[in-house]
Formats: C-alpha cells, structure tokens, sequence
C-alpha cells in the first residue's frame, strides 16, 4: 500500500520499531558478471563469513554504512538543487582569486556535516560561525533540546554527528544514527584483475631519462641533464609511478607495462541492501519551542515524522542510482518494499514508496512542521577566514606541484 504522510505520522507516534527495506540487486551485467567491491589499507576486501538460513555465507562488503550514508545525503543534495525539496544548508564558497581550483562545501558533503571544521572555521556575518547565533546552536543541542539542529541542519539529526572538534571537544553534541544502510555480496568467490599497457610510440624500458629544467621535467640527453654536487646527471625519479626504477622512462608514465594478473574482484549470487530507519531513535529526541523547557508532544511528533520523511526519501532517491564506482553496477531485481516493524509475532505492514512520492511525502512533512512553528531555515552561506583560505591555496599549490628540491 502506499505511505501516505498520515500513515508514516501514524507510525512515527506508535511504538513501532523500524522501517526497514531489503532489496536483493545483481550486476548490471548479469548473473555472474564480476563487480568490484571497495579497497580498504593494503588493498584488502572486506570480505567475512555471515550466518543466513542456519549456513555460514562467505560475504564481501559492496558499500559500507559511511559510504551509503554520504550517497543518500548527495541524492538529498541534488534535489535540492534541483528544486524538489527545499532543505536548511550551511554552504562554504571557496572562490577566492588566490586558489588554483575554486569550490564549494556544503553541510550535506562535509564529513562531519554541521560540525565540520572547514564550518568552524569560517565566518557568518563577519563573526566566527561557531560564536554566531546559528554556530552557537552545536553548544546547548541534545537529544532534549533538537530544535534548533532540527532547523539549520536537520540530516545531522538523521545521520548522526559528534561535535567533537568544537570547544567543547570530546564532550560536543552527539547524535547516534537514525538511519542505517549497507549493501553486502553473498557467496563471495574471489576473481582476479589484470593489467598492461602497450606504448604506441615503442619507447623502450632501457632507454634512460634524467632530471631537467624543461617543460616536461625530464630529458633523455644526459648534457641536458640537472647535476648533483659531484656533477653527474640525476636519475628522473619524480613521478608518481610506482614501476620501474629511477631513470626508466616508466617513471613519467611512457613505455610498455608488462602484463600483470593478481586477485581482483568478486562474481556473488546476490546484493542484498538493508536499510533501518530506526524509530525508536527518533522517539528520542525532544523539540521545545522558544524559551520552553518542556516539548508539546504533537510538535515532538511532527518533528519526527519530518525526520522519517527525510530519511525515506533520502533512500528512494539514493536507490535510483547504485552505479557504486567503476565495475560495481547494481541492478534491482524487484520494487523496494518498506516494512513498518511494529508487533512482534503479528504480521507486517508493506509500504510502496516511488521517488517521486517520496519526495512529496518530505515535502508535505516539511509544511506541517513549519505550520507547527519549527524552524526550517533556507542556505546559509558562510566566508571561509583569511587563516582557512591560507590553507587550501598551499594544499592545492603543493598538490599541483611536481618540483623536487635540487641540491
């Protein structure tokens, strides 16, 4: 049936547990086309064994909960932009002559959403965001008192955040995770990947290369060469290639690359994604209007019921897209269905939910809560501090940059 915005208010005030949605998805390609999970240190899968039916699975992650959680947040983000939703967002221009690359960071890309420090360190009507009147909301909010977060950055209410670099550090605002969501491969078999790459200009792996004051950074005429203290030619050796040794051409990304085979990816019978939107995390936080200490509990559920709306749309509009990276193309193989957890023992309501009800689900919830006198605040544009901007633009110089101290 579909999820209507008094269905999910419904909801949202029982003692429902959970929303969850399990989707089952294959390759793009197919039944056994291989996909390629994500790379941890050392170049590992996350791969462990799980227990399904009473038989233990060999199981290989395909998207973390971090990483689902900053999809989710990007299709929210789009939508915004694009004018679906209207949603409260901090955003940082980064577009000062000085930089070599210009860009903008807003509260649903930072890593620690609100409580980023590229935030912190910026400016809000000429005063330091986090002494302003909206920064300072980060000191006083709990779980008690979430209006003002509710207004100015409602996804961290949803996602979860730790104010841990504000100037209350390790004893900051914390927020547990409303919403969980994870895409794992079953009956994992490891493949393996190869690779080469033949030069088409037939440069040879003999042929050496030197350091030089040129253009292109290196010469193959040792006359031509940068000398070291005893006045040899010095090796090229500044490239980020990991192949071959000083002097070989390989070093600037020129010469064959010689055939190679280790393990890569994965064929699985299934992608299953689980995604919780927990209720009873919500049931836990408390809105207060004004200067009162105490929360009308019909404005506490409107709150809340906003809160499910945003994290049921934020999944729709994710799942329309799991082109995870390269190689890695989920393809749904049945509609999503959302599943309200209520009783125990008792059978489950199902829920339909299309992107583009979800969407309208969020942006009904969105005029009740304002009816309600809850604060839905518009962009709120930031300046980054002179120090800040100090810091991009000689982390871009050194990162474009390819010199090496000659002595």
């Amino acid at each position: 049936m579909p999820l209507t915005i008094s269905e999910l208010r419904k909801a949202v005030a029982s003692s429902a547990a959970a929303f969850r949605c399990v989707t089952e998805f294959q390759p793009a390609g197919g039944p056994g086309d291989k996909i390629f999970p994500p790379t941890y240190e050392g170049g590992r899968y996350a791969v462990e064994k799980r227990m399904v039916d009473e038989r233990l699975v060999d199981c290989v992650l395909l998207d973390s909960v971090q990483s689902q959680a900053n999809r989710m947040e990007l299709a929210l983000l789009e939508a915004h932009r694009d004018r679906k939703i209207r949603l409260p967002l901090l955003i940082t221009h980064f577009d000062h002559e000085s930089l070599l690359k210009k860009f903008t960071v807003t509260s649903l890309e930072a890593s620690h959403r609100i409580a980023d420090a590229l935030f912190r360190d910026c400016y809000l009507n000429g005063v330091i965001f986090r002494r302003s009147e909206k920064g300072s909301i980060l000191d006083y909010t709990d779980i008690r008192n979430a209006t003002g977060l509710f207004g100015i950055c409602p996804t961290a209410l949803l996602f979860g955040i730790w104010d841990s670099t504000g100037p209350r550090g390790g004893l900051g605002a914390k927020f547990q995770r409303a919403i969980v969501s994870e895409i794992i491969g079953y009956d994992a078999v490891m493949g393996v990947k190869t690779s080469s790459r033949i030069d088409k200009a037939e440069i040879r792996a003999d042929v050496t290369i030197y350091e030089a004051d040129t253009d292109v950074k290196y010469t193959p005429d040792p006359d031509r060469a940068l000398k070291d203290k005893s006045g040899k030619p010095i090796l090229y050796d500044r490239g980020r290639s990991e192949r071959g040794k000083p002097g070989n051409p390989s070093k600037a990304n020129h010469s064959n690359v010689v055939p190679t085979i280790s393990d890569g990816g994965f064929t699985i019978s299934k992608a299953v994604q689980t995604v919780v939107l927990s209720l009873a995390a919500l049931r836990r936080l408390r809105f207060p209007l004004g200067q009162n200490l105490e929360s009308d509990p019909e404005v506490d559920i409107t709150a809340r019921t906003t809160l499910a709306a945003l994290g049921l749309a934020a999944v729709t509009l994710a799942q329309q897209d799991l082109d995870l990276r390269s190689r890695c193309q989920l393809f749904p193989q049945h509609d999503p269905k959302w599943t309200l957890l209520d009783r125990p023992g008792q059978s489950h309501i199902e829920y339909e939910l299309k992107p583009d009800a979800a969407v309208n689900l969020l942006n009904e919830a969105i005029d009740q809560a304002k009816k309600a006198g809850l604060p839905w605040e518009g962009e709120i544009e930031l300046t980054p501090s002179p120090e800040l901007l100090e810091l991009v633009r000689r982390s871009q110089e050194l990162a474009s940059s390819s010199d090496v101290e000659v002595e």
